[in-house]
């Protein structure tokens, strides 16, 4: 059965100091599938992506029209603007994070943004990784996973990210005529990236069972995915384009399957299998066991998780139904070890902090050595203790405990605090060292590294 702490540190985001106790923790956890706001009021401001299309679009198109003395300003300029909408971006993830009143939902919300990673370590992908949060992730966390596949795959983030707007068929139209301009300049050709990060971290999985020319299939059906140009924007909506001249030609055939020469319904049809794939449920259900549940979910678990997928036809709020029963049945103990971005925001949650701006966050996030949407790499952040529980990060943690408990602390009761957001897990010692600690700065910092609050 599902406790109070369950509910609140290991499936949601943290326990709050004025949160009173909830009689049904299960009932409590699953209204939040029907209370949840896609784009809480931190969110609004944020640039969405037809906005930051529209400038992407007008910055390349100045960065072709200027001498090539000032493309370096020009780009310079978006940069700048791109900063911005990230800052505008962190800052909104993070106050929606302390705000939010469903934050199962919330937690959901993050894990999917990293299941589908993108990173702003590529500056073309800056001006959008708040927009792909809030348009691709959060209005398709409780619909079905295909429709999250294709919303986050089509996106203008992805696209830049993982090279797939510039991929070109080497039998395409465009190919064919760059070829006969300058036949002895190298034109643009097939980009795999998008292809393989797809059935290696979005679907399938590794050791699933697909081929490099299962690869090579799908990045040519893919061919002619890319952003809107100049011609396309009469549609102020319009976030995504198929150049049809880009597109290689003839009928593909990915894993053991063939799709007929249908321009971008090829690509989609392919996705759609993708995402109805027993190999993707199984991937999906033990990742999402190892990030709700344990560092190494049972079989018995994972099966349950991708048998529910399976039959539902990859209905998200089914398999969260699923996953917390589930999580009510397992030894009610903190047994997930907290990524750096998880403690940040279950600490500051546990101060009752609401608000913080962004030069802070990217500050505490930067120093936790967890920045936000900045993996580094497409497989996204880990999600194991052993990513994190390093003895140096351990010590930065207590570094980063003590700036927290003395910004933000103010004049918290440590003593008081503790039962409240560590219902039934304070341990006597922890307890008994806030008790004893030599100021209430120190006491909360005690609380925020302790062993009880390390883990959820």
């Amino acid at each position: 059965m599902i406790n109070d702490s369950i509910a609140r540190n290991r499936l949601g985001l943290g326990a709050r100091p004025d949160d009173q106790p909830v009689a049904d923790p299960r009932r409590w956890l699953l209204a939040q599938l029907d209370a949840y706001e896609p784009l809480p009021p931190p969110w609004r401001a944020i640039e969405r992506t037809s906005m930051r299309v529209a400038q992407w679009t007008e910055q390349q198109a100045a960065i072709r029209s200027a001498p090539e003395a000032q493309r370096a300003s020009v780009r310079a300029d978006y940069q700048r603007a791109g900063r911005a909408a990230y800052l505008a971006g962190v800052e909104a993830r993070t106050n929606s994070a302390l705000q939010s009143s469903t934050p199962f939902i919330e937690r959901l919300t993050h894990f999917w943004a990293n299941h589908f990673a993108i990173s702003v370590d590529k500056v073309p992908v800056l001006g959008f990784a708040a927009s792909f949060e809030a348009d691709a992730i959060r209005p398709n966390v409780l619909g079905r996973f295909e429709d999250l596949l294709l919303a986050t795959v089509r996106h203008p983030a992805m696209l830049l990210y993982l090279d797939q707007s510039a991929s070109t068929g080497p039998a395409s139209v465009a190919a064919r005529r760059a070829s006969a301009k300058a036949p002895d300049r190298p034109t643009r050709g097939l980009n795999e990236n998008l292809a393989r990060e797809i059935l290696e971290l979005h679907t399938l999985g590794v050791r699933s069972g697909y081929t490099q020319a299962d690869v090579v299939e799908f990045a040519r059906a893919l061919t002619g995915w890319t952003l809107p140009g100049q011609q396309s924007l009469e549609d102020a909506a319009q976030t995504f384009r198929f150049q049809a001249n880009q597109h290689e030609p003839g009928v593909r055939t990915v894993l053991g399957r063939s799709y007929a020469d249908d321009g971008q319904q090829q690509a989609t049809a392919i996705l759609r299998d993708l995402a109805r794939a027993p190999a993707t449920a199984s991937h999906i259900a033990n990742k999402l066991a190892r990030h709700f549940i344990t560092d190494d979910p049972p079989p018995a678990l994972v099966k349950r998780l991708a048998d529910r997928f399976l039959q539902t036809g990859g209905d998200l709020p089914a398999l969260y139904r699923e996953l917390v029963s589930a999580a009510g049945e397992v030894p009610p103990v903190a047994a997930k070890f907290k990524s750096p971005w998880d403690w940040m925001l279950s600490g500051l949650r546990a101060m009752g902090v609401q608000t913080v701006p962004a030069a802070r966050i990217q500050f505490l996030t930067g120093r936790l050595g967890q920045p936000v949407w900045r993996p580094g790499s497409p497989a996204g952040y880990g999600d194991v203790t052993a990513t994190w529980a390093a003895p140096d990060a351990l010590l930065r943690r207590v570094e980063i405990a003590q700036r927290m408990a003395t910004e933000f602390g103010g004049k918290i009761d440590a003593r008081a605090l503790a039962p409240r957001v560590l219902p039934g897990t304070l341990s006597g010692a922890t307890a008994t060292a806030i008790a004893q600690a030599e100021s209430p700065a120190n006491a909360l910092a005690l609380l925020l590294a302790s062993p009880e609050f390390l883990r959820r």
